[in-house]
């Protein structure tokens, strides 16, 4: 089974890049307002799902799962949950991160979600490439100037950091104390990271963007 791409309908300044990430065979999850990125990402769906608050349902001639308004899921939390019911095990989500700060942090919790049950998964936005790094290590090549490692699950224990600019051994991150903000691969290496209890957020970031 192929990969289940998931958009929904956060901001995407940086169509040319999402674009970049899309492979052939992808099976596009379009939910509610996501529905406005089906143009500039030039990608059919294979699902259209939401309860059409925030953008008109488009009739169109694929499978549409309309939700009520009222509901414990969001449109894209659905999205992943019927995916996964599907078979599918490997994800990339679009369009989920930006705009309003509780659908982004919502949105961060579907990566825990996914690498608990095993999946594999990848969030992109305009800035960066979003994965959590629990059981394989998470890998950055010099492509990305730099990279954030973000604690949003627990305490991780055994953190260790290979070929990067400021490297870490066995050491441990709490959400109380981020301190692994804006690493740098070293020149010609990909950095590698492991942790040996708990979990993770990898953020590989794209470009210089100080806020």
């Amino acid at each position: 089974m192929g990969r289940c791409v998931i958009i929904g309908g956060a901001p995407i300044a940086d169509y040319a890049r999402a674009q970049a990430a899309l492979e052939p065979g992808d099976w596009c999850v379009y939910c509610d307002s996501g529905l406005r990125h089906r143009e500039g990402l030039g990608a059919a769906p294979g699902l259209v799902v939401g309860d059409f608050d925030s953008h008109p349902d488009p009739h169109l001639p694929v499978e549409t799962i309309t939700l009520p308004r009222e509901k414990d899921d969001t449109d894209t939390v659905f999205a992943v949950k019927e995916a996964l019911s599907r078979g599918y095990e490997d994800f990339l989500l679009l369009g989920v991160f930006g705009g309003r700060l509780d659908h982004t942090l919502g949105n961060l919790s579907i990566l825990l979600m996914l690498d608990s049950r095993g999946a594999r998964c990848a969030a992109l936005d305009d800035y960066g490439l979003f994965q959590i790094v629990s059981r394989q290590p998470g890998l950055v090549p010099d492509s990305f100037p730099y990279f954030s490692l973000l604690n949003i699950s627990g305490t991780a224990r055994g953190v260790t950091i290979r070929d990067a600019k400021y490297p870490l051994e066995d050491a441990e991150i709490t959400c109380d104390y981020q301190y692994g903000v804006s690493n740098e691969p070293l020149p010609g290496k990909t950095a590698r990271i492991t942790v040996r209890e708990g979990r993770l957020l990898l953020i590989k970031v794209f470009r210089d963007t100080i806020l």
